[in-house]
């Protein structure tokens, strides 16, 4: 009986780690998932950057995992190239090594006012505010976890039978790095896996045994994620996992002499700063080779076939005297329309990046399917059977709408970002840096609205559609900010600017333009609840 409540109390004090672990993610995404994921997106330009991004990204996010899924759907769109992506991953795991060392830090005395904290600005209504405040409460209930941890643990590190199972462990190295790669594995986190090791009495070089399996097994939930993104994630996910476990079966048999290197340089504990130190030797070894690592890795995962221009499967004519079945295929297409407007925005920036008029072939393509779609989403709804109700008619009005502004969204695209790229590229026209990095930001920030409406679209909710019209306000920022900064530079009489002056305006009107069209998925839910006023005018 004994047992079985160690087990509970230690399985208790995992999963209050793990609950923390998504509360920092969750409340971190909310308040700054935007500018984060900016970052990632933007910081890739070269080695140093690409690194430092990955860093700071799952320093706020709390998890690798986390960013290397983020990573993977940028590379999948064609956003960032393999090797920038897989240095990005080497700064990741650093980042995650880094967490378990602040985590580990002694600092839980603070728990109790970082919950109380937190708690007092979850309750705000300001995203960035709020998620602040989950993120507090998830660090508080961390360093409580651990203080758990280390409670439930004290009577195993004194039983008898846990030093035999730590004997047979430490006799069979492999065994034991199997073990805690299952353990990360089964948490979807190395950090949990590791201070659980930290947490526990065992010898200094199964100790450093037992971090190389977590890092294995860290990286094994986003292989498994990625199995149906693209060949491009899935490359960079299984390049991930190739260099954490070549790293350890090279490590593996000096883990005696790694323990006894580390020992006086411990702070923490011995397994937190092993944990460090693997990732930075393998971050300074891998770096120089993150480029043919790419190249061996796309040998092993080739390019597929290209698909053949799928049919709407989604608008089913059979289903028409059933609204409630009509109206959820008429929404799957709806997506798919969507997920189309997204490839052209993908492309658009790829061109604009890479000055290459090649990606905008598929955009014209795109273009004429997007109004293919809308047309024959329109028509099928306008056939709804009759035994639609008034909600079914509501939810038909609002697919309408959707469609109509991915297809306003898709003439901009083409019309307009897509011509105003073959300008640039035809006439040999080279934007500032400033400019450039304002510019491509602006795509950035567009194609994660596009994410979120989609998701709004879907789901309704209330809170998402409130952080949309907050972040429509901070794009309009934006755009406002950048066409002043602009100015600035034509009159300090900078000549890239006054060269491009008119193609920069307009990209930014272009993009503005198609953001408002993104958040009009908002304005249905928010004035059923009363949140929208019917004008803009402040009162007198």
């Amino acid at each position: 009986m004994a047992s079985i409540l160690v087990f509970l109390q230690i399985a208790g004090a995992v999963a209050l780690l793990l609950f923390g672990l998504g509360l920092v993610r969750d409340g971190v995404t909310t308040a700054f998932g935007l500018r984060l994921k900016t970052a990632l997106g933007l910081g890739t330009r070269t080695g140093p950057r690409a690194f430092a991004s990955g860093l700071v990204a799952t320093l706020g996010l709390q998890s690798s995992t986390a960013t290397a899924l983020l990573t993977a759907s940028f590379v999948d769109r064609g956003l960032i190239r393999g090797r920038m992506a897989q240095i990005v991953l080497l700064g990741a795991n650093v980042g995650t090594a880094m967490t378990a060392w602040i985590v580990s830090a002694g600092i839980g005395a603070v728990a109790p006012a970082l919950i109380l904290i937190g708690m007092g600005a979850a309750r705000r209504e300001r995203p960035a505010i709020s998620g602040s405040g989950r993120a507090l409460i998830g660090l508080g209930l961390m360093l409580i976890s651990l203080e758990l941890l280390d409670q439930a643990t004290a009577p195993l590190r004194e039983a008898p039978q846990m030093a035999a199972f730590l004997g047979m462990l430490d006799a069979a190295w492999p065994v034991a790095l199997v073990f805690a790669a299952g353990i990360a594995a089964v948490c979807s986190s190395s950090l949990a896996a590791v201070l659980l090791v930290l947490s526990l009495d065992v010898p200094a070089a199964l100790a450093v045994v037992l971090v190389l399996g977590a890092n294995i097994g860290g990286a094994i939930p986003p292989v498994l994620v990625t199995q149906r993104a693209g060949v491009a994630a899935r490359r960079l996910t299984v390049g991930n996992l190739i260099v954490r476990g070549a790293g350890c079966l090279a490590v593996l048999p000096f883990a005696g002499a790694a323990a006894e290197a580390l020992a006086p340089l411990q702070v923490t504990g011995l397994a937190v700063e092993a944990h460090l130190a693997f990732n930075l030797v393998v971050a300074a070894v891998i770096w120089p080779f993150a480029g043919g690592l790419s190249r061996i890795v796309a040998l092993m995962l080739p390019d597929e076939a290209p698909s053949k221009d799928p049919s709407p499967r989604w608008l089913d004519d059979a289903a028409l005297e059933t609204p409630p079945l009509a109206l959820a295929g008429a929404s799957r297409q709806a997506l798919a329309i969507g997920d189309d407007v997204a490839r052209m925005l993908e492309q658009t920036r790829l061109a604009f990046r890479k000055n290459d008029l090649a990606p905008l072939a598929e955009v014209t393509k795109l273009e004429d399917r997007v109004d293919l779609r809308q047309q024959q989403v329109k028509t099928y709804l306008s056939r709804l059977g009759r035994d639609a109700d008034e909600d079914d008619r509501r939810r038909s009005i609002a697919i309408l709408d959707y469609v109509i502004n991915l297809e306003h969204v898709g003439d901009i695209i083409e019309k307009g970002l897509a011509a105003g790229v073959r300008k640039k590229v035809g006439l040999g026209l080279r934007f500032s840096d400033a400019g450039y990095q304002e510019l491509d930001a602006m795509f950035l920030m567009t194609e994660e609205t596009l994410g979120i409406a989609q998701t709004i679209f879907m789901t309704r909710d209330r809170n998402l559609a409130r952080q949309m019209m907050e972040q429509k306000v901070e794009i309009r920022n934006f755009e406002r900010q950048s066409a002043q900064r602009h100015l600035i530079r034509l009159r300090e009489g900078h000549s890239q600017s006054r060269e491009t002056s008119s193609l920069h305006l307009d990209f930014l009107r272009d993009l503005k333009r198609i953001n408002a069209h993104f958040g009009a998925v908002a304005h249905p839910i928010l004035d059923e609840e009363g949140l929208l006023t019917e004008s803009r005018l402040r009162g007198g």
